[in-house]
């Protein structure tokens, strides 16, 4: 089993759709491997729509040396069908789940038997113990569908009073957004560790695309570097390296556990990082 290094760090992959993606994320992995990570996580997709590329690449990732956890969401599901995966996972040396209620696929209404992840979180612990290692989302800057800052805050510690062991940050480039969000747990008694989730920047349309989709606040001042680049690479990933370098350090001096590194299955901006924060 691969060390991890001094101070954590770990990785978030999806599914590649295709041989030649497959391909390139073994590659990807061997190359961030030297970073040792405390663990690499998998996506799931909605309605768990890529299980059995999620169980597969978390298989994988195991039997590479590195700890593999698998993204499990409950949207939709029955405790039959979340008990037979988990038992599935189990089989398969898996130990940490991220647990999420996630999203149904477009065209499909509300239904199983869980309503939140919090009710998942309670299904594990009640089903198979100290099995697995709990991890669960949260949200500095606000769930995009909580009524309010303090509702959001509110789901957040159901889940960790149903069991969750540790929580992985929605990303996000304000720092104290973060702080404050950790204060206020840690005022309502929940101190299970906060991990900061951290996005590279290596595309300004990509990722405006993608906290438009999910609710993640871009700062004005970084959306507007952005835009003023135009298309021009090489100057965005330069800035992106420097804010988002800033960051992490910021976040490690401060007191955050560690890093979870969302890659997009990509190493070179990662990598960067990483060597910049000395890791």
């Amino acid at each position: 089993m691969i060390q991890a290094s001094a101070f954590p760090i770990s990785y978030e992959f999806f599914p590649p759709k295709t041989p030649e993606g497959a391909e390139k994320l073994r590659a990807v992995r061997q190359q961030l491997s030297v970073r040792r990570p405390e663990f690499c996580s998998v996506t799931y997709g909605a309605g768990g729509s890529t299980q059995s590329g999620t169980f597969s690449l978390v298989q994988e990732i195991q039997q590479e040396g590195m700890s593999a956890a698998s993204h499990f969401s409950c949207v939709g599901a029955t405790r039959e069908s979340v008990r037979a995966e988990l038992r599935q996972l189990q089989s398969m040396g898996i130990s940490r789940l991220v647990a999420l209620r996630g999203d149904l696929p477009s065209g499909y209404g509300l239904g199983g038997e869980f309503q939140y992840a919090s009710d998942l979180v309670a299904f594990i612990r009640a089903e198979f113990g100290d099995a697995f290692h709990i991890e669960v989302a949260a949200y500095p800057e606000m769930h995009p569908q909580a009524r309010s800052p303090d509702a959001d805050l509110q789901a957040f510690a159901a889940k960790v009073n149903a069991g969750a062991d540790s929580a992985i940050t929605q990303y996000f480039y304000n720092a104290d957004a973060y702080f404050r969000f950790v204060d206020s747990a840690r005022a309502l008694g929940l101190d299970v560790p906060v991990v900061p989730g951290i996005m590279p920047i290596t595309s300004s349309t990509q990722l405006l695309r993608f906290s438009d989709a999910c609710g993640a606040e871009i700062p004005r001042w970084i959306r507007l570097r952005l835009q003023g680049y135009g298309d021009d690479t090489a100057s965005i990933k330069a800035f992106g390296l420097d804010v988002v370098t800033e960051l992490c350090e910021r976040l490690r001096s401060q007191g955050a556990p560690s890093l979870h590194f969302y890659t997009m299955n990509q190493s070179a901006a990662v990598l960067a990082i990483a060597q910049r924060l000395g890791l």
